[in-house]
C-alpha cells in the first residue's frame, strides 16, 4: 500500500525525513508542522521527534515495495536538501529513485543554493523531477539554482503565493504549479497574480498547474480559474502518444 497523498499534483507521498525549519516568508504558516505534531500527539513513531529534523532510515526502500506505477512527492513533510541532511544520506534516496524506475519522483525544495552545489554529485536518473518553491518576487534565485541542475524535469511551486511574480524567464522549466495559502491564519492571494502566472506559462508553451485558491475552507474556493480546472502535466516520458493533460 503507498502512502496516498491528497496534494492534487500527485498521488503519494514517501518521506525519508521529517522535519524541518524555516527558511523563508512560504514557511510562516507551515501545513507539515502543524501535520507532525498531531501525529506526535496520535503516537504515529516517525514523529515521536515532532517536527525537528530526522532522518529515517527504515522508510528508504518503501518506494521499491509499491508495485503500481505512481507521481510520489519526495519529502511533503520535509526538505531533502536541507543542510543538516548529510549528502551520504541525500545519495541513499537519489539510489533508491534510480532502482524504482516504475514511479515519478517529485522533489521540492526552498534550498536552491544546496541544490545546486550538490548537483553534480547526485545521479539524476530521468525519473526523477527537481523542483522549487517560490512564493514570491523575492526568491526568483530559486529559479536560476534549478535551471542549473541536471535534472530532466525542471518545475516551479508558487505557492503559497504571496506576491505578484514579475515577468519570468522560464526557459529550461517543464511545468509551474500555483497556488493560494490554506489553513488557519492563511495569507490572501489575488487572482490577478494567478492570471499573469498562467498567461506567462502559455506565452511559453510551459503547462500550468493551478492547485488552490486555499484559504481557511479550500475546498469552499476550489480549483477554478476562469471557469476552468487547470491540470496540465509535463512530458514526461517516451511514449509518442502521452500528451499534456487537458486543462
Amino acid at each position: 500500500m503507498s502512502l496516498d497523498s491528497k496534494i492534487e499534483w500527485t498521488e503519494a507521498s514517501w518521506n525519508p525525513t521529517t522535519g524541518c525549519t524555516k527558511i523563508s516568508a512560504g514557511c510562516k504558516n507551515c501545513y507539515a508542522e502543524r501535520l507532525a505534531l498531531r501525529l506526535k500527539a496520535m503516537g504515529n513513531a516517525n514523529y515521536w521527534n515532532g517536527f525537528k529534523l530526522t532522518l529515517q532510515e527504515h522508510m528508504l526502500d518503501v518506494p521499491l515495495k509499491w508495485k503500481k506505477p505512481q507521481m510520489i512527492f519526495v519529502n511533503s513533510m520535509s526538505d531533502l536538501f536541507h543542510e543538516d541532511i548529510p549528502l551520504e544520506f541525500i545519495q541513499k534516496v537519489f539510489d533508491v529513485m534510480g532502482k524504482a524506475r516504475h514511479h515519478q519522483f517529485q522533489i521540492l525544495t526552498k534550498r536552491s543554493q544546496r541544490l545546486a552545489r550538490l548537483n553534480s554529485r547526485l545521479e539524476w536518473h530521468p525519473n526523477i523531477w527537481m523542483g522549487v518553491t517560490v512564493e514570491s518576487d523575492a526568491y526568483l534565485e530559486r529559479i536560476y539554482n534549478l535551471v542549473k541542475t541536471d535534472a530532466k524535469i525542471k518545475f516551479l511551486s508558487l505557492e503559497p503565493l504571496l506576491t505578484r511574480m514579475p515577468e519570468m524567464d522560464l526557459n529550461g522549466i517543464d511545468w509551474v504549479i500555483a497556488g493560494g495559502e490554506s489553513g488557519p491564519h492563511s495569507r490572501i492571494m489575488k487572482k490577478e497574480w494567478v492570471i499573469s502566472i498562467k498567461n506567462q506559462c502559455q506565452e511559453q508553451n510551459i503547462p500550468f498547474f493551478f492547485k488552490q485558491w486555499g484559504g481557511t475552507n479550500k475546498k469552499k474556493t476550489g480549483r477554478l480559474l476562469e471557469g476552468r480546472v487547470w491540470n496540465q502535466l509535463p512530458l514526461f516520458s517516451d511514449n509518442p502518444e502521452q500528451t499534456l493533460a487537458p486543462a
